[in-house]
């Protein structure tokens, strides 16, 4: 595999207009409740990143068409002939055992192995396969592969331990076509389930609640063909406002849903930034120096785990010691010592990181460990003295969409080199 960089020349303010792509953590689920449409569904608005391109190659591995062009996508899953996720796929992302759940609502049978995707901690799907099981599916392993079947599945009372965005999805997708009604408590309710919910209702599925934390689906016989527009990706939002935050910077967001955000702008404002939303646009306007803050990390709508890192690379420079709490996963932190290399302070002790502010980060040749860390090296790059290169970036490619040409155009100079 050619292993891609990114080069950039540090010290630049972002300042300008920048438009915010349709999200990951809603396309992949609803790329796959297009399995359950036994016909044409199109999607707009779809981010164009490694993880929607893998998600597509399983789906026409499967036996699905799929029409590309630019972000609208169309899929045709009338004739799958296949029922299990291809384990060389299945190792390049995690997302992918939502699919799972969608084979199985439509076909009461699905196999796949273990899924892969960023190291950044145990992240197990036991919470998916105890859900299946009171569905009423038997779930059987064997050398590595899972293989879920039943004769039909049975709509369930589904208490989950811990509100998983992951499960969530895949109960709903599972019980679509459910005999009976399933009722999931204790349900995760970031913005990414609401909009998958709204894509099955539209397709003629029976779901409520989506949003809080009990959601009910009644089953249904069938669906029908639709076209669906994408939300925007909120964390891509949080990243670029945090670019303009450790730059000085001054940005306008085109970004219809703010509302997404909250504890990311309240954050940004503690910090010192001006924020302001009008209309579809969020605008930042960032201060010399920012000031420190704590951040704990929680469930929606609380702040969000994808943008922990993010935040804690624009703290690196702020006045003042911040203090991070990391709740949702323990290997959130493998981005630090990459930090320490461009002259962050920053100490880890167990879920705590503490980050003393310094006056300036210096370039130098780093590692992107997962997505969301890489983009915190981005991010530290574009406010360091000199030249920062950011190796193994095939990681932020997997959710950031055109990330570099979108820093570009807000000033930053930053180009992406392909690996040799």
């Amino acid at each position: 595999m050619k292993m891609s960089c990114y080069i950039i020349e540090g010290g630049r303010k972002l300042q300008g207009e920048v438009t915010v792509s349709g999200s990951k953590n809603a396309s992949l689920p609803i790329i796959a409740a297009t399995i359950l449409n036994k016909g044409i569904t199109k999607l707009y608005n779809v981010p164009n990143i490694h993880d929607t391109q893998i998600t597509l190659e399983i789906l026409k591995y499967l036996g699905c068409k799929v029409k590309k062009h630019r972000n609208k996508i169309e899929i045709n899953s009338k004739n799958i002939t296949k029922k299990e996720i291809p384990e060389h796929l299945m190792n390049q992302m995690r997302s992918t055992v939502i699919l799972a759940g969608a084979i199985l609502g439509r076909f009461k049978e699905a196999t796949f192995s273990y899924p892969g995707g960023c190291d950044i901690g145990a992240r197990p799907i036991d919470l998916h396969l105890s859900a299946f099981k009171k569905l009423g599916i038997n779930i059987s392993e064997n050398s590595g592969f899972i293989t879920c079947k039943c004769d039909k599945i049975i709509g369930s009372n589904i208490d989950l331990d811990f509100p998983s965005v992951g499960a969530t999805e895949n109960i709903i997708l599972a019980s679509v076509f459910a005999e009976g009604t399933t009722q999931i408590t204790n349900a995760a309710m970031e913005p990414e389930i609401v909009d998958l919910v709204k894509c099955l209702n539209k397709m003629g599925a029976k779901i409520e609640g989506a949003g809080t934390n009990i959601i009910t689906i009644k089953g249904v016989q069938q669906l029908k063909d639709i076209g669906y527009s994408i939300m925007q990706d909120r964390i891509e939002a949080g990243t670029l406002l945090c670019a303009a935050a450790i730059t000085e910077g001054n940005i306008t967001l085109n970004y219809r849903t703010p509302e997404h955000i909250t504890p990311i702008l309240n954050k940004l404002e503690e910090a010192g930034c001006q924020v302001s939303v009008q209309k579809g646009k969020v605008l930042l306007s960032a201060p010399r120096r920012l000031k420190a803050v704590d951040i704990k990390t929680m469930p929606y709508p609380g702040f969000p785990t994808d943008m922990q890192s993010v935040l804690a690379s624009s703290l690196t420079v702020a006045k003042g010691t911040s203090m991070i709490i990391e709740n949702i996963f323990e290997n959130r932190y493998r981005y630090v010592p990459e930090l320490k290399k461009m002259g962050a302070k920053i100490t880890i002790e167990g879920k705590t990181a503490v980050i003393k502010g310094v006056k300036k980060l210096s370039g130098a040749k780093v590692k992107s460990t997962d997505l969301r860390g890489g983009a915190s090296l981005v991010l530290a790059g574009l406010a360091a003295r000199g030249t920062t290169t950011v190796t193994n970036i095939e990681y932020i490619l997997r959710g950031y969409e055109n990330l570099e040409q979108k820093l570009t155009e807000l000033g930053a100079k930053i180009i992406k080199k392909e690996g040799d």
